[in-house]
């Protein structure tokens, strides 16, 4: 038996589909890293890591403007970010 024919609909929404999955999985691996990086520039620099902290904070925010990530999952994670330097600040 020969392949089934696919609709001309459902091969555009499978380019669409490949489309997105791509660029949100760079949004959410760009999060992912930015996030790291600010935790390990809080560990080395105890709390004085405004720079990396803005970076996540940023890159958490594109990711969920592309909807790599849910919105509530992106604050929670700033939030935690910004009180592991405090935590860190005040250690220091």
């Amino acid at each position: 038996m020969a392949a089934k024919k696919r609709k001309r609909s459902a091969l555009k929404r499978i380019r669409q589909t490949a489309r997105r999955t791509a660029i949100k999985t760079i949004a959410r691996s760009a999060a992912r890293t930015a996030v790291r990086t600010a935790r390990e520039a809080i560990a080395k620099d105890g709390g004085d890591a405004s720079g990396a902290i803005a970076a996540a904070a940023s890159a958490l925010d594109r990711a969920v403007k592309r909807g790599a990530i849910h919105r509530n999952s992106a604050r929670r994670r700033r939030g935690r970010i910004a009180k592991a330097a405090a935590r860190a600040k005040k250690k220091a």
